[in-house]
């Protein structure tokens, strides 16, 4: 089939179509080699790719089409973001680019270099002209997870509106009763956008629609738990990754699909490696697309990842929002109480996350835990310790990695993984 030239569209969006041509050549080829190379792929995995092809044409398509109908899209960075309560206005929320070593010239020129590369990322595309999310976005979100974000934010607003939420640092009473105003002022500014009002049926809605997505990833993490495991950990976060931008109806539906095939699989005790290739778990900070280096080394050195302890993983789909309130204040009590588990590095003190990590290896049976955090992110980089020193109490081996999204110290990343894994095998 021919390819549809999205460029009218990309030039309408004001992106720079020299760079941008360049951008996907880079990632188709990375795609390629990295996702069409594995052998025994699950069939459900072609959805995938070819939302990945059309990550950037016909989702975005999609996207103005929804725009045309008076419909808003509301691009985000983080998990906190509710989408529960911009699906009630019949708006789409999509992830923004930020997983790439792209623009990061463009980014330096207002961000300090020791700037972590999620940040610098972000920055880049925009400035770079190379993200159309962030281009048919009508409103941008952000969240003070890290003081790295919550600063950049200010300088991202010279370029694009942007709303910030305040997310609290500790769980006390208190605390909760911030993050609660903080839900209701952004449902406020979600009704302001969208020009509708929240209702207790439109939001009842959102929330089934959100759960939904959950229960098919939470579905998914499940059978990963097999021995072998039916999919590899690279399919697993790319699925994981598409949640933020695919449409959720039809990206539910997908994986239900998937998670079907992958249960003939486990039955039939088929797996895409042998039974005794060592279970790796993933930690740390998240992955944005196309930030698959760490998975990829980890899986061509001889293991598999079976679960990912990150918020393209667990952190983002572990818990649902309680979907048996009767009244507007009822839902938006349920939304308050499932996003304030959420365990990110951000919370002082965090013996959640902890816990979590600890279940994960055990319930996965992890062989080893790779802690991964982007350079200088240092809520995580800072957590490492703690996350290291419980395991080890448990006898669970651990690798720390720091690294940023180039490919400068893959080799050396790639001994020192191969290394860990020899001392998991004995």
């Amino acid at each position: 089939m021919e390819q549809k030239d999205y460029r009218p569209m990309w030039k309408e969006l004001g992106l720079n179509l020299e760079g941008h041509d360049q951008l996907l050549a880079v990632l188709g080829k990375a795609y390629k080699d990295i996702y069409l190379s594995q052998e025994n792929r699950p069939k459900g995995m072609q959805y995938l790719d070819f939302v990945i092809s059309e990550a950037h044409g016909l989702r975005i398509e999609e996207l103005m089409e929804t725009k045309k109908k008076g419909n808003k899209v509301i691009g985000t960075f983080c998990v906190y973001v509710p989408e529960e309560l911009i699906l009630a206005v019949g708006g789409t929320c999509v992830g923004l680019c930020a997983g790439a070593e792209i623009g990061i010239d463009e980014a330096e020129k207002v961000l300090p270099r020791n700037t972590c590369a999620l940040i610098k990322s972000f920055m880049g595309f925009k400035l770079a002209g190379l993200c159309p999310y962030i281009q048919a976005s009508d409103l941008v979100v952000g969240e003070t997870t890290c003081d790295g974000k919550k600063k950049a934010y200010e300088i991202l607003n010279d370029y694009k509106e942007t709303y910030v939420m305040e997310i609290p640092q500790m769980k006390t009473e208190r605390d909760r009763a911030l993050w609660r105003g903080e839900v209701v002022q952004f449902k406020e500014k979600v009704e302001e956008i969208a020009g509708r009002k929240i209702t207790p049926e439109n939001l009842r809605q959102g929330i089934k629609t959100a759960n939904d997505k959950r229960r098919a990833l939470q579905r998914l993490s499940t059978l990963r738990k097999a021995i072998p495991s039916p999919i590899s950990g690279l399919d697993a976060l790319l699925v994981n990754q598409i949640a933020f931008y695919d449409d959720p109806l039809r990206f539910t539906k997908s994986i239900q699909a998937l998670c079907d095939e992958l249960e003939d699989r486990v039955k039939n005790g088929v797996g895409v490696v042998k039974n005794r290739t060592p279970r790796i778990l993933m930690s740390g900070s998240p992955m944005a697309v196309p930030n698959w280096k760490i998975p990829f080394i980890v899986e061509t050195s001889g293991a598999i990842v079976v679960a990912e302890e990150s918020c393209a993983g667990e952190r983002s789909t572990r818990d649902l929002v309680k979907e048996d309130g009767k009244t507007l204040d009822d839902m938006i009590e349920a939304i308050v109480d499932r996003y304030m588990k959420i365990d990110c590095a951000c919370f002082t003190p965090n013996e959640e996350r902890i816990g979590h990590i600890r279940d994960l290896a055990k319930e996965f049976k992890a062989d080893g835990v790779i802690h991964y955090n982007i350079q200088f992110c240092t809520p995580y980089s800072m957590e490492a310790y703690k996350v290291e020193k419980a395991l080890q109490q448990k006898g669970i081996p651990t690798l720390k990695i720091e690294s940023d999204y180039g490919m400068e110290d893959a080799g050396q990343l790639k001994t020192r993984i191969e290394a860990f894994l020899e001392m998991v095998r004995g």
